[in-house]
């Protein structure tokens, strides 16, 4: 086991937890794939599991570094899941577990999808298999929903500063602006403030 895994987060860091070393290849590739398996919605809505797995769970990471991850995850390019499985993976097991972690992401829904394209058009149309779906939709707006508040609540969103997220919202959504503009002017605004406003408060 590599000695720079073997590493727990100092007692001066404010979420005070000890990360764990790295785990098995089969443990991370296990870990995703349930993740992957067991998630609707995909995107945000995975971030529940996805934190009481490597966060609560299994302790890879601390939640403030979660939540970086997060944020991360989204200004990159690909889908939301992997890009973190991959970032896990590396972090615990180099290439090869950012390989395995990225595989057991995708694996579930590729296969799912894969069946459900082979035989979709024979139930369709089936009444109780729309009112199945029609009953997922709602609890994914949920599940979307919580995590959203919850990164609200650690990003420290408060009166002050809640009018950024509020006319980020209102730019994509009223006015069309692309989304990769505004995660370009937040991360120089926020550069920006830690360089010259930080320091003089």
């Amino acid at each position: 086991m590599e000695q720079e895994n073997n590493i727990s987060v100092s007692s001066s860091s404010p979420e005070g937890v000890t990360v764990k070393p790295a785990s098995s290849m089969a443990v991370l590739f296990a870990t995703f794939f349930r993740i992957g398996l067991f998630t609707i919605g995909g995107g945000y809505a995975m971030i529940p599991l996805i934190e009481a797995e490597i966060v609560n769970k299994h302790k890879w990471i601390g939640k403030t570094e979660f939540l970086d991850l997060i944020a991360i995850a989204q200004s990159c390019p690909g889908v939301f899941a992997i890009n973190i499985s991959t970032f896990i993976g590396y972090k615990k097991r180099k290439t090869a577990g950012a390989l395995c972690c990225a595989l057991g992401t995708a694996l579930p829904s590729f296969l799912i999808i894969l069946l459900i394209a082979m035989f979709f058009h024979n139930f369709q149309d089936v009444p109780w298999v729309a009112s199945v779906f029609a009953g997922i939709r709602p609890a994914v707006v949920a599940l979307i929903a919580v995590p959203t508040w919850n990164m609200a609540v650690r990003a420290k969103i408060t009166f002050i500063n809640c009018w950024i997220p509020f006319i980020t919202a209102i730019l994509i959504w009223a006015l069309g602006v692309n989304p990769i503009y505004i995660i370009l002017a937040a991360g120089i605004g926020g550069f920006l403030y830690g360089q010259f406003i930080k320091p003089t408060e």
